[in-house]
């Protein structure tokens, strides 16, 4: 039941509109991830909001600075007494606060985070500064050559890489834990059970879409209407336009919106389907081989259980698969081979021989552009999960090591077609390697998400080679780039 100070918070948060209404409410909502623009309803209640950021010097200062601009939301409600009005949203933290009057809050209490994080980001502050110094020992002992202190230096640095990358990961899971997320039903899940295994993405629960449907549900309101918009200087990818208007995003409100939206009456396009599924090119009593379309992702996903993928595709003549049985993953964009455990004692075998390249997982593409050089090799840290943007992606303080090894197999005047080789195996990394600026520079061609669309995305999974756990056999496949 609600206080009177809800109430009063609620009176605050909830901003009426104004003149004659543009036309009926809209029965349902829409889906959330088509790129439509909004209704009338929703324009209006955005183009409020935008009038009132105008008004504010203070947020129009920060967020027209290069690269300060950023999501905002509204989502027209319904009250149970019969207003209409918009709640209004915006995502991460707005002039450096996640509460601002006249927005909803945040997913998290700040209170409680400001128990704990402090002193966490300190921790790693710390470990930061004596991993800088351990690196500069490092490179004056290599010059001096003396071989017996380097060791020992770049030993203590491991070690401190290691702790690092160890109280990141628990800060970040302590984070995690503190947002709780409604849905229509009246359910709750937190963030971390929401992305489980897996780490959520950093920024995950922090967009406008996700706060603006928790306060309609804690506060009886009705959802009508959403929409989000790009307010202030471009980002620095220059993927986003002031003004206009963009669905929510697949990497972090992909798995957190279709949690919330259940219960609610609300139009979603049927789960995209692959127009042929995979195939199996080995079939032992341990492992398994196939070769994945393009279109088709590698798992459903944990709140789509029977989103057709491959995995729900082999289940019926499987039974005994789970997403863990699967070595790596493929985007659902690109084509090629997978390698899938039957047990967990052979996947553990395969997960060691690709940590120690004793297995191989190679890929071709075409990428945008001219590559200088005929061979190298790609270090980045990467976030646990992918931001929106390719320049968040790269994260030296927080990020994991991941490489990748590529060499050019024929040049053409606009594009460069490569071999990759990962040896280490995450969605993305291929891409977000290729189009980074640190990377090669150049998007692989199709990446709609790092470069520009085409037919398709130019990336497959061409050979895998690696040795049986059980037969003792060195096994190799492959599968011809279908481009």
């Amino acid at each position: 039941m609600q206080t009177r100070t809800d109430e009063a918070e609620l009176i605050r948060t909830l901003t009426p509109f104004e003149g004659p209404p543009p036309g009926d409410l809209p029965p349902r909502l829409s889906n959330p991830f088509h790129p439509a623009p909004p209704g009338p309803w929703g324009l209006r209640a955005a183009e409020a909001l935008q009038q009132r950021l105008r008004r504010a010097p203070a947020h129009h200062e920060a967020l027209w600075r290069p690269g300060g601009g950023k999501m905002f939301g509204v989502l027209v409600v319904a009250a149970p007494d019969g207003r209409v009005g918009h709640l209004s949203a915006f995502s991460g933290m707005l002039g450096g606060a996640w509460s601002v009057e006249g927005f909803v809050p945040p997913l998290f209490d700040p209170v409680s985070r400001d128990a704990f994080w402090p002193a966490g980001e300190a921790e790693l502050a710390a470990l930061e500064h004596q991993h800088a110094a351990l690196c500069r020992d490092v490179e004056t002992l290599r010059a001096r050559g003396d071989t017996d202190a380097l060791r020992d230096v770049e030993a203590r640095r491991a070690e401190v890489e290691h702790v690092r990358a160890e109280r990141s990961r628990a800060l970040w899971r302590q984070v995690t834990r503190g947002y709780v997320i409604p849905n229509a039903r009246g359910e709750t899940q937190t963030l971390a059970a929401l992305f489980e295994p897996k780490p959520p993405p950093g920024g995950a629960g922090d967009c406008a879409a996700p706060k603006l449907l928790a306060y309609a549900f804690r506060n009886r309101l009705k959802p009508l209407e959403l929409a989000e918009f790009w307010w202030g200087a471009p980002p620095l990818d220059g993927r986003r336009e002031s003004g206009a208007y963009y669905p929510a995003c697949d990497n972090k409100c992909g798995t957190v919106l279709p949690f919330m939206l259940q219960g609610l009456a609300v139009d979603l396009p049927p789960p995209a389907t692959a127009s042929v599924g995979p195939s199996v090119l080995h079939e032992d009593p341990w492992v398994l081989v196939v070769d994945k379309p393009v279109g088709l992702p590698t798992l459903p996903g944990r709140h789509a259980p029977l989103r057709d993928s491959v995995l729900v595709q082999l289940q019926p003549r499987f039974p005994e698969l789970t997403s863990a049985s699967f070595l790596h993953e493929l985007d659902p964009e690109s084509s090629g081979l997978l390698v899938i455990a039957r047990d967990a004692v052979t996947r553990a075998s395969l997960q060691r021989q690709l940590s120690q390249r004793e297995a191989e997982h190679r890929h071709v593409a075409w990428v945008d552009g001219r590559v200088e050089g005929d061979a190298g090799l790609i270090e980045l840290p990467l976030r646990p999960a992918v931001h929106a943007s390719l320049e968040a992606c790269v994260d030296a303080r927080h990020g994991r090591r991941t490489r990748s090894a590529w060499k050019v197999l024929h040049r053409e005047p606009a594009r460069t077609r490569l071999e990759l080789i990962p040896t280490t195996h995450s969605l993305l990394t291929l891409r977000i390697h290729a189009a980074h600026r640190l990377g090669l520079g150049t998007p692989i061609t199709g990446d709609a998400r790092f470069g520009r669309e085409a037919a398709r995305l130019m990336l497959h999974a061409e050979a895998v080679a690696f040795l049986h756990p059980h037969t003792g056999e060195r096994l190799s496949f492959t599968s011809p780039a279908p481009f």
